[in-house]
C-alpha cells in the first residue's frame, strides 16, 4: 500500500536548510524509482506519506523517462562516493566511471533533441568518419561528361581500320574474335569498355587467365584517363563517379572489376564481360558459365578475344559452333562457317555469336603500320608464324607437351604464390636456379634468347615455380652475360645452367668469371632426351607452375615434338634455320635438370658437370 495512517507516521525533524530538504526529495525520488513504496520510503526517511505523495505528483515521478531515472541513481551514487572522507582505490575508479557515464547521458540527451544526429552519440568516431568521407570526396574517381567526350575523341583519332570494325560492333550481345598477336586488341578493348561504362552506366568485368594479365587492362585504363583527363583512377575495383547529366541530376557511378582465377568469388557481380586470351584459359567452360551469369540480363554484352591455341582447347567448340549444335536435335543442327574468307570482316552466326578472324595481313591491309612483316617472317618458322600471326590453331597431337598436360602448370601467381612479391627489390627470398638458352648463332641473329628464374623445390618432390622470364634479342655476348648477372642480383641464386652448344659458350665463359660454378650444357640427342623426359615427368606430376598469363611459355612447350634422325630420336621445334626454337621451354628445362630424374634422391652439392655430346 502507498499510504498509512498519518498517526502512525513519526513526525519528521525540521530540515536544517533548504539544501537538506532538496537532498531529502532526491533521495526519496531515487528510492521510489528503485521500487520502494511510499510507505516504505516514509518509514526509511521519517517523512509523512502525504508529503511524499505531494512530491510524487508535483515532480511527476511516474512519468519520468528511463534515462532520467538512471541519471538520478547515478547522481546519488556519485554524491555518496564524493562525500566519503577516506576513499579506496575502487572508489576512485568508480567515481571516474560514473563521470564518464554522465558524459554518455549528455550525448544521448543531445541526440534526442530536434536537431540531434548520430555524431552526438560518438563525436570522435564521427569526426574521423567525416574526415575520411571528406578525403574520399576529394579523392573520388570523377570523370565528367565533358571528360568522356574528350576520351572518345582521343580514342577515335588513334584507331586503325580493324579497331574501327570492333568499334562498330560494340552493341552486339556476344563477340568472339581470333586475332593476330600484337595488333592492339587489349589496348583497344580497355578503352572501348571504359567508354561504354561511362556512357551507359554499365559495370565492366575483365576476366583473364591470371590477375597479372587482367591488370594489363587496368594499367591501360589508368594511363589513358591520366593522360587525357588528368585524373588518377584509384581503387580495386575502380569505382568511377560520373558527375551530372544534362538535366543536372547525378549520374549513377560505375565499377570496373579486374579478375583472374578469383572470378569464382565474384558471381554476385553484374555487367558487361570481357574475356582476354580465352583460348589459353584453363577451365574455360566453368569460367564462361560464371561470365554468362554475370551478364545474364540482355542489356549486358560478352566479348571474347584471343590468339589461337590448340584444337583441343575447351573454348574451340564454342568457336566452331559444336557447343551450340550438341545441344540441339540432329535436324536442328546448323553449319557455322569459321573460314577466314567468311570471317575476316566479321559475321553473325546462327548461334547469335559475332565471329571475326583478324590476321596480321588483315590488320596491315587496314592501315596497321606498327610491325615489320618481313622481319616477323624471318624470325619465325612457318608453323610458328601461322599460329601467331595467321590465326591458325595448332594440332598438338604430336607435341611432347600438349595443352592438356601443360594446363596444370598454369596458376594465378598473384593469388597462389604468397611468398613472392614481383615488384620488390628481392621478389623471392628462397633458393633460385637460373636457366639460359642463348641465340643459336652469333649474337644479334637467329632466334631469341631466353632467361628464366625458377624457385627451387622446398623439399624433394616439391614444386618448381617459374618466377621470372626474359626474352633477349640482338645482344652481344657481354650484354647477355650482363642480363644474367642483373637477374641473379635480385635472387639468392645457387645454380645457373647455360646451353653452350653454339654461341652460348662465350656467354658461359663471361658468367663463370663471377659465378664459377655455372653448369655448361652441350646439346646432343641424349642430353635433349634426358631433359625432355625430366620435364615431362615434373609436369605430369603437377610440379611445375608459371603464371597463367604466359601464353608464350605455353606455346614454347607445346611446340616441342620428337623427330627421328640418323643418330636416333631427338626433340625439335620448327624454326627458320632448322635448328629448333622453344627457347623459353629449353631455358626452363636447363634449370629443371639440376634435379635428378628420381626426385626422391634430393639435390646434391653444387654442380659443375658438363653434358657433352653422346
Amino acid at each position: 500500500m502507498d499510504a498509512s495512517p498519518a498517526s502512525e507516521t513519526p513526525s519528521p525533524p525540521a530540515p536544517s536548510s533548504v539544501a537538506a530538504q532538496v537532498a531529502q526529495r532526491i533521495e526519496a525520488r531515487s528510492l521510489y524509482w528503485r521500487g520502494w513504496s511510499l510507505a516504505q520510503i516514509a518509514e526509511e526517511l521519517a517523512l509523512p506519506v502525504s508529503t511524499l505523495s505531494s512530491w510524487k505528483q508535483r515532480q511527476r515521478w511516474d512519468t519520468a523517462s528511463p534515462r532520467a531515472r538512471a541519471e538520478e541513481c547515478l547522481w546519488v551514487r556519485y554524491q555518496t562516493l564524493l562525500a566519503k572522507e577516506q576513499k579506496t582505490g575502487s572508489d576512485f575508479k568508480e567515481i571516474d566511471l560514473l563521470g564518464r557515464q554522465f558524459v554518455t547521458f549528455a550525448r544521448i540527451g543531445k541526440f534526442s533533441g530536434e536537431e540531434g544526429n548520430e555524431a552526438d552519440l560518438n563525436p570522435a568516431r564521427s569526426k574521423g568518419a567525416r574526415t575520411t568521407n571528406a578525403k574520399k570526396e576529394q579523392a573520388k574517381n570523377l570523370i565528367t561528361p565533358e571528360m568522356v567526350a574528350a576520351l572518345r575523341a582521343d580514342m577515335q583519332a588513334g584507331l586503325f581500320g580493324h579497331q574501327e570494325t570492333w568499334l562498330s560492333t560494340t552493341h552486339l550481345r556476344t563477340r568472339m574474335i581470333v586475332k593476330s598477336r600484337q595488333i592492339g586488341a587489349t589496348w583497344y578493348f580497355a578503352r572501348e569498355r571504359l567508354l561504354v561504362a561511362l556512357e551507359t552506366g554499365k559495370n565492366q568485368i575483365f576476366l583473364s587467365a591470371s590477375r597479372a594479365q587482367a591488370n594489363i587492362f587496368r594499367a591501360y585504363i589508368v594511363q589513358w584517363v591520366q593522360k587525357v583527363c588528368g585524373v588518377s583512377l584509384k581503387g580495386d575495383p575502380i569505382a568511377i563517379q560520373r558527375g551530372e547529366g544534362e538535366d543536372g541530376a547525378p549520374l549513377d557511378p560505375v565499377e570496373l572489376y579486374f579478375l583472374g582465377t578469383n572470378y569464382r568469388t565474384a558471381q554476385g557481380y553484374h555487367g558487361d564481360v570481357v574475356i582476354d586470351e580465352c583460348f589459353w584459359i584453363y577451365g574455360f567452360e566453368e569460367l564462361f558459365k560464371v561470365a554468362s551469369a554475370m551478364a545474364t540480363h540482355k542489356i549486358y554484352t560478352r566479348t571474347l578475344f584471343s590468339t589461337p591455341s590448340t584444337l583441343a582447347h575447351e573454348a574451340y567448340p564454342m568457336w566452331s559452333g559444336d557447343r551450340f549444335n550438341r545441344r540441339r536435335a540432329r535436324a536442328d543442327k546448323v553449319r557455322i562457317p569459321i573460314d577466314h574468307d567468311v570471317l575476316k570482316d566479321g559475321a553473325l552466326g546462327a548461334d547469335g555469336i559475332w565471329r571475326q578472324i583478324v590476321t596480321v595481313f588483315d590488320a596491315i591491309a587496314k592501315g596497321f603500320d606498327l610491325v615489320d612483316l618481313a622481319e616477323l617472317q624471318r624470325e619465325n618458322s612457318v608453323d610458328e608464324f601461322d599460329n601467331l600471326f595467321r590465326c591458325l590453331f595448332l594440332d598438338d597431337s604430336q607435341s611432347m607437351f600438349p595443352f592438356e598436360i601443360m594446363r596444370r602448370c598454369m596458376v594465378d601467381s598473384w593469388d597462389v604464390w604468397r611468398d613472392v612479391q614481383p615488384y620488390a627489390a628481392q621478389p623471392y627470398a628462397g633458393e633460385v636456379w637460373l636457366g639460359y638458352d642463348p641465340n643459336a648463332s652469333e649474337a644479334g641473329t637467329g632466334d631469341d634468347a631466353a632467361l628464366v628464374a625458377i624457385a627451387a623445390p622446398l623439399a624433394p618432390g616439391a614444386r618448381f615455380r617459374v618466377l621470372e622470364k626474359k626474352r633477349l634479342k640482338g645482344l652481344q655476348f657481354d650484354q647477355q652475360a650482363a642480363a644474367i648477372r642483373e637477374m641473379a642480383g635480385r635472387y639468392r641464386v645457387t645454380r645457373i645452367a647455360i646451353d653452350v652448344t653454339g654461341a652460348g659458350r662465350a656467354v658461359e665463359q663471361l658468367v663463370r668469371k663471377w659465378f664459377p660454378l655455372v653448369t655448361a650444357i652441350t646439346y646432343s640427342p641424349l642430353s635433349k632426351s634426358q631433359m625432355v623426359l625430366k620435364a615431362k615427368n615434373v609436369i605430369s606430376a603437377g610440379r611445375l607452375e608459371f603464371d597463367a598469363g604466359w601464353m608464350d611459355m605455353m606455346s614454347a612447350f607445346m611446340a616441342i615434338r620428337p623427330e627421328i634422325t640418323k643418330h636416333g630420336i631427338t626433340y625439335v621445334a620448327g624454326r627458320a634455320g632448322g635448328v629448333g626454337h622453344a627457347d623459353l621451354a629449353w631455358a626452363v628445362m636447363h634449370a629443371l635438370f639440376f634435379e635428378p630424374l628420381d626426385a626422391s634422391e634430393g639435390i646434391g652439392g653444387t654442380s659443375t658437370m658438363e653434358i657433352f655430346d653422346a
